[in-house]
């Protein structure tokens, strides 16, 4: 009877790992937060504000969700040698992403991106865009 039921989810970046990161997908989700934000702001319909909120927070949890894969993921305990700060920047900007998801103040979405782009220098530093990504065919004909 268990092949009728219900399928299961699975909450995965991806099931092998793959080896694909970057932090780009969380800057995005977290510019999706911030344009929200601005767009709420601009707007006196209050179903749209309703809808704009219910959005923002699903944004939100996306961006803590690509986060916390480059965390586990991703950095190793050679790169926490290089950035002894590593886990701090990466617990400050979950909690940043709680802040965001409790406001409309864009200077909180601002201060989740500055977070992310920390993130992403670190990424960079430790060989992550040739780690992980695949070259585009643009850059290989260069």
């Amino acid at each position: 009877m268990r092949i009728f039921g219900r399928p299961r989810t699975a909450y995965a970046h991806c099931d092998l790992p793959c080896g694909v990161y970057d932090p780009a997908q969380a800057r995005i989700e977290a510019e999706s937060c911030y344009k929200i934000m601005e767009k709420y702001k601009a707007s006196n319909d209050p179903v749209f504000k309703e809808r704009a909120i219910a959005i923002k927070e699903e944004r939100a949890e996306l961006v803590k969700h690509h986060l916390d894969v480059l965390w586990h993921d991703y950095f190793k305990p050679e790169h926490l040698e290089k950035f002894p700060e590593l886990h701090e920047i990466f617990w400050k900007a979950a909690k940043q992403v709680s802040a965001v998801k409790a406001s409309v103040d864009m200077a909180e979405g601002q201060k989740l991106l500055d977070m992310i782009d920390k993130v992403d220098e670190m990424w960079r530093k430790t060989g992550g865009p040739e780690k992980t990504r695949v070259p585009s065919s643009a850059k290989k004909a260069a």
